[in-house]
């Protein structure tokens, strides 16, 4: 059960509001595919020797994962752009196909595929931090873009990871101009506080000019409005983006509209194993509700079972060839 806020009205029951709309179209998910490295252990790390943990290596990438649980959550046409490494290439499109998703991957002849070390405390949090090597996945360039690949497109999404190179940055501009010609929405998860911090938080906002939907953490909302309460920060950015969704984990998610919290959506009660990948499932869970035409809060709603989902699996994607209901 959804917490309007007083006075505002539901937008959850259908209808073109703000990010709803009529059903049908493909996903274009443009963003990063790397290699997560997931050590699971019970702290506290023990510096100098060695801790005991369990290990695996999976696929990951906020942007590739955002677009296997938009498949997983009923979206049946969904694509992938990124960039890879050789070493890795094939790999990762032999895992992106067997998720349903329709990989649009540029090979890099130099730069090995990004590898991302996720240390996740094995306690009740299973809280994570990751150690991050880009690799190939933010030489994504103009070069690999062409406004063709909105054919058929009825939604766009950006990994905010394409904000932190040169390249990447030039590639979101060409794909935000294109967008605009074509009238195709985008949404955006700002996807790293850190990162942010280093890029500055006004360049960001600059370069993000034309995004239809927000997505941010609770930490990157605060971080991009200086506000410490998320309610206040996501009504905060409302005023600048059409749509807010901010998520906060645990608590839940908002949306938020003109400067204003529309609606509070609650958590689904999981058990967490492993939190990496939560903040995606949720992005590809509201977009794949948004794109069956469901209301921003429906879509939140979903958003917060698909969270729930992932939070009890290792690693940031659903099981491959799994629906919905699994």
């Amino acid at each position: 059960m959804s917490d309007a806020a007083p006075g505002a009205r539901s937008d959850g029951d259908g209808g073109p509001v703000d990010g709803g709309g009529p059903a049908g179209g493909a996903l274009l998910v443009v963003g990063d595919v790397v290699t997560d490295v997931v050590a699971r252990y019970r702290g506290p790390l023990a510096a100098g020797t060695d801790t005991v943990a369990a290990i695996r290596t999976v696929p990951g990438g906020a942007g590739a994962n955002v677009a296997c649980w938009a498949v997983h959550e009923g979206c049946d046409d969904v694509r992938l752009l990124g960039r890879v490494g050789a070493d890795a290439a094939a790999w990762h499109e032999r895992e992106l196909t067997a998720s349903g998703v329709r990989p649009l991957l540029v090979t890099d002849p130099t730069t090995p595929t990004g590898t991302v070390i996720c240390l996740v405390d094995g306690g009740a949090s299973a809280e994570r931090t990751f150690l991050t090597d880009s690799g190939a996945s933010l030489r994504l360039s103009p070069e690999d873009w062409s406004p063709a690949l909105l054919d058929g497109v009825a939604r766009l999404h950006l990994s905010g990871y394409l904000f932190f190179s040169e390249p990447s940055r030039a590639l979101v501009s060409a794909v935000l101009e294109s967008t605009r010609e074509r009238g195709v929405p985008v949404s955006l998860d700002p996807a790293s506080a850190g990162f942010l911090t280093e890029l500055g938080v006004d360049r960001f906002l600059d370069l993000c000019a034309g995004v239809d939907v927000l997505l941010p953490s609770r930490d990157e909302a605060r971080l991009l409005t200086g506000l410490p309460d998320p309610a206040d920060a996501a009504a905060e950015l409302s005023r600048r983006f059409p749509l807010v969704v901010a998520k906060l984990g645990g608590d839940g998610a908002l949306v938020a509209r003109s400067g204003a919290v529309r609606a509070r959506v609650p958590a689904v009660l999981a058990t967490p194993h492993d939190t990496t990948g939560a903040g995606d499932a949720f992005t590809g869970a509201f977009l794949a509700a948004l794109l069956a035409g469901a209301g921003p809060e429906k879509a939140a709603t979903a958003g917060c079972a698909a969270g729930a989902k992932a939070v009890e699996r290792t690693g940031g994607r659903p099981p491959a060839g799994s629906s919905p209901e699994d």
